[in-house]
């Protein structure tokens, strides 16, 4: 058994945790790139299916009070489920190397995003006309790459709501996706039953780091915190473009 595999998987569920306990979101964008420089791109999407769809449905269920628009919350949910069904055909069908690639390059374009556009805002009633492609594309992205943050994070963080409405509004957006992404992968042979159950075992160390996250957030500026897990990102993602290469 490889245990320092399965250490260093562990460590980065964990990293994920405490980045989702942070800001309510962004465990993919730490989790998968590093299980994916570990062992492969699919394992990494079938590992992360159980610990993503339970810590969603929590954070949803305890923050449902503070939705700010139906149109835009479902609107992006249910095209998010429909891009992830296509992002999973992806998965199945494009080679490891080119998954790799593609993971790094998500990550790096939410680097130079974030790095470039600090303060674009966008309006909410523009934001729910938006919703329902910005959803499409982020959920073609969870699907093939497990990281849909480029598009999801991004887009929610520009209509500038309220740290609890987008809690609220991310964790339906991506409970959809896995309502659809986990029976697909099932019947594609992506997440076997042995895979099924180290995604259960994914959940502790998830939801274990999640407290420390929070707690980070209460004592570090909002601007260190961004930096610092932006040059963790940019280190994955140069070690998986290596990867990929070699």
């Amino acid at each position: 058994m490889d245990w320092t595999g399965i250490l260093l998987g562990a460590l980065g569920l964990a990293l994920g945790g405490v980045l989702k306990g942070a800001t309510g979101a962004g465990a993919p964008i730490l989790a998968v790139p590093l299980l994916a420089m570990l062992y492969d791109v699919p394992l990494a999407v079938a590992i992360f299916t159980l610990p993503n769809l339970m810590s969603n449905l929590w954070q949803g269920w305890r923050f449902r009070r503070h939705q700010l628009s139906g149109s835009l919350t479902w609107g992006f949910a249910l095209a998010g489920a429909a891009g992830a069904a296509v992002g999973s055909a992806m998965l199945v069908g494009l080679p490891s190397s080119l998954l790799l690639l593609g993971v790094a390059g998500v990550v790096f374009l939410y680097i130079g995003f974030r790095l470039l556009h600090p303060d674009w805002a966008l309006n909410m009633a523009l934001a729910a006309r938006l919703a329902p492609p910005a959803g499409f594309l982020g959920g073609i992205l969870q699907g093939a790459v497990g990281v849909s943050a480029p598009v999801s994070i991004t887009f929610l963080n520009a209509t500038r709501m309220g740290r609890e409405a987008f809690i609220a509004t991310i964790s339906v957006f991506f409970v959809a996706m896995s309502l659809v992404q986990i029976p697909l992968l099932a019947v594609w042979g992506v997440l076997t039953p042995t895979r099924a159950l180290l995604s259960a075992a994914a959940i502790l160390p998830l939801v274990a780091a999640m407290p420390l996250g929070a707690w980070l957030a209460r004592r570090l500026t909002k601007q260190v915190f961004d930096r610092l897990i932006l040059g963790i990102l940019a280190l994955i993602a140069a070690k998986l473009v290596v990867e990929a290469l070699i």
